[in-house]
């Protein structure tokens, strides 16, 4: 686990604090260990000799990048094993070619406008940064996106990036895949002269695809100013902002990777820009530990400034037009703490005090499917957009008694809007935090039991508790073999237990164990007993054939369907088809077997509700089709 390791010689341990001083202590090094090329058909694995280790490690860098990495900057893992300045993340030959691109730039500019002093071009003299559209400004336009290729280089051209070994890549993998500089204890090296990724003329294609989707003409205008001490004008415009998350991302000390090699080639097309050699960091919203005096400091920095922020934008905002906030959650932050997390019940915190309320929360689908949690995972699929408005100047202040009372009449109706808008089990607790905040911020306080404010950490422990007792009051609308199914379920999973412990639940529900097995949910094994696997559930079942229908075997049997070779979208939504009524609670059913299996970490069956729940619309699309289609072969055949 992280830079802990055994000597492949004796097996003697390894330990992190002894790499981390020998990094420290400059004694760790690099060997190379293969050389991957283009074969006839595909990649070739070779075995490296001395000769290519000496031609990596050494290139005599004619320049190298300044500065040093902050050592406890969100994110950054390297400098504890010696990686300090921003040059030691590159090996000599990578800086090498980098440096030299990067003085290429303007040989590249230099030879742009040497041309258009022999054409019939605009030669007006005025500089990109002062609004110039001429000769020079076209110069200056093409050095610059140079450049941005040379960044784009530099994040696939260094000694973190590793190998993507999977069939469909088989290519070096940038840096960052998220938004850290992790440390890595093997990394691959692109050849930037040829056709694979981290190569001159792969980065460069990607620079023109973006510049295909600019607008002819802009009318938008950027300006930088320091958002908490900015007073917007009062106008009918709509508010949109995409702020700091806590402490989720350090962004101006990551941009440094960037800014070090921009610097290099852009210094005289943009002084004003890189006039710093480093970017600036201590206003940057933020909740940096390190730069605040500690955890406490960096939160009480954050809400300070974030609540002045958000405060400029509740006194320029209009009641027709609602503000709208993106949030996306730190992976490990919903892992750990949930939606009580420091940083989101921080965030929450700082739009109340600046006199919002949530109208809603609503997933987005802003995140790549094939981002490094996202794979074999169960992450959080979306960002969270907040839907805010101006809290009433005359709001009324209630209790925690009322409070509840108040979740428990409107979130019901809410939940279920929230699913019937297709958001999967997945985002579900996010999404139910609107409704519920809505209730809590559209009240000037909650007044706890000793007459105190209630903070929106408590508010949130009290949303998830409400919506948890609503969800197990929904259990009760199963019927009885679904609901002993799932009891079983949440207690056991799908192990095998003593045939006693089914008859302890089917006596709860008033119900025989011998109709559990006779519906085919439970399988009676002699003594034990078990629910029934997926793949042991008869093929050819439909719910129009079965006497005693559960809700139970419809998610089961319509969870198979949909992934089996012989069956797919179109069979599972016949099978919904057939089951009437039953069908908005199989629905339901899904989302609770997800709340479930995530609860226990059965994350492979979580991915299965998951992914049914979410495919439900569109597998009613594809009953109603069939419904339509039964309807039609029915009164043709009555015509005979």
């Amino acid at each position: 686990a992280r830079g802990n390791f055994a000597c492949v010689l004796t097996g003697a341990p390894i330990s992190e604090d002894w790499n981390r001083a020998e990094g420290k202590a400059r004694r760790l090094g690099s060997r190379l260990m293969a050389v991957v090329a283009e074969g006839d058909r595909g990649r070739v694995y070779l075995s490296a000799d001395e000769m290519h280790e000496k031609t990596a490690l050494g290139a005599v860098p004619p320049w190298e990048p300044d500065g040093e990495l902050a050592e406890k900057a969100l994110g950054f893992r390297v400098p504890a094993y010696g990686l300090t300045r921003w040059a030691d993340l590159f090996t000599p030959r990578q800086l090498v070619g980098l440096a030299t691109y990067s003085a290429l730039v303007e040989d590249v500019r230099n030879q742009v406008l040497m041309h258009a002093k022999n054409t019939a071009s605009q030669q007006d003299g005025v500089a990109l940064r002062d609004g110039g559209s001429g000769s020079v400004a076209y110069a200056d336009a093409i050095a610059t996106y140079l450049s941005f290729t040379i960044n784009r280089m530099a994040d696939l051209l260094n000694n973190l990036c590793q190998w993507r070994n999977d069939p469909a890549k088989q290519h070096v993998g940038h840096l960052f895949s998220r938004h850290a500089i992790p440390m890595t204890w093997d990394y691959a090296e692109a050849n930037p002269f040829g056709n694979s990724a981290g190569s001159w003329k792969k980065c460069e294609s990607f620079v023109p695809k973006c510049i295909e989707f600019y607008s002819a003409r802009g009318f938008g205008r950027v300006t930088n100013i320091n958002a908490p001490a900015n007073n917007f004008d009062p106008s009918p415009t709509a508010i949109s902002s995409d702020p700091p998350y806590y402490d989720n991302i350090g962004y101006a000390d990551l941009s440094d990777f960037f800014y070090v090699w921009l610097r290099k080639s852009l210094s005289k097309v943009w002084p004003d820009l890189f006039r710093r050699i480093s970017t600036p960091k201590e206003e940057e919203l933020v909740a940096t530990p390190f730069r605040h005096g500690g955890p406490t400091g960096a939160e009480a920095f954050f809400m300070e400034h974030m609540g002045k922020a958000l405060g400029a934008m509740q006194r320029a905002s209009i009641q027709e037009a609602p503000i709208t906030i993106y949030y996306a959650f730190k992976q490990s932050e919903l892992e750990s703490e949930g939606i009580t997390s420091a940083g989101w019940s921080s965030f929450l915190q700082a739009i109340l005090n600046a006199g919002l309320s949530v109208d809603g929360t609503w997933p987005m689908r802003t995140e790549l499917a094939n981002r490094m949690r996202g794979l074999g995972s169960n992450a959080l699929a979306s960002s969270i957009v907040l839907v805010c408005r101006k809290r009433a100047a005359d709001a009324s202040v209630i209790t925690r008694a009322d409070f509840v009372r108040a979740l428990k009449r409107e979130l019901p109706d809410a939940i279920d809007d929230i699913r019937k808008a297709g958001v999967g089990p997945v985002d579900m607790q996010q999404s139910v935090i609107g409704p519920g905040m809505g209730v809590f911020s559209r009240h000037a306080k909650v007044l706890e039991d000793d007459d105190s404010a209630m903070p929106v950490k408590t508010a949130l422990s009290v949303i998830n508790r409400v919506w948890e007792e609503i969800d197990q009051e929904l259990d009760a609308n199963f019927d009885a073999e679904t609901q002993v199914a799932l009891a079983w379920y949440a207690s056991y999973g799908d192990s095998e237990r003593v045939s006693g412990d089914l008859i302890t639940l089917a006596n709860a529900k008033n119900i025989p164990s011998n109709s559990l097995f006779a519906s085919g949910v439970f399988e009676d094994r002699k003594g034990k007993t078990a629910l029934t696997k997926r793949v042991d559930l008869p093929k050819g079942w439909t719910p129009a054939s079965d006497k005693s229908l559960t809700v139970w075997e419809c998610v089961q049997h319509t969870a198979r369907v949909l992934n089996a070779e012989d069956g797919g979208g179109a069979a599972a939504g016949r099978l919904v088809a057939e089951m009437g009524p039953k069908a908005a609670e199989a629905r339901a059913l899904a989302y609770r077997l997800f709340e479930i299996a995530t609860q226990q970490g059965w994350a492979a069956e979580a991915l299965i509700y998951n992914e049914l729940a979410q495919e439900w619309p569109k597998l009613e699309d594809l009953a109603s089709s069939a419904r339509s289609q039964a309807t039609t072969a029915t009164a043709q055949a009555e015509l005979f």
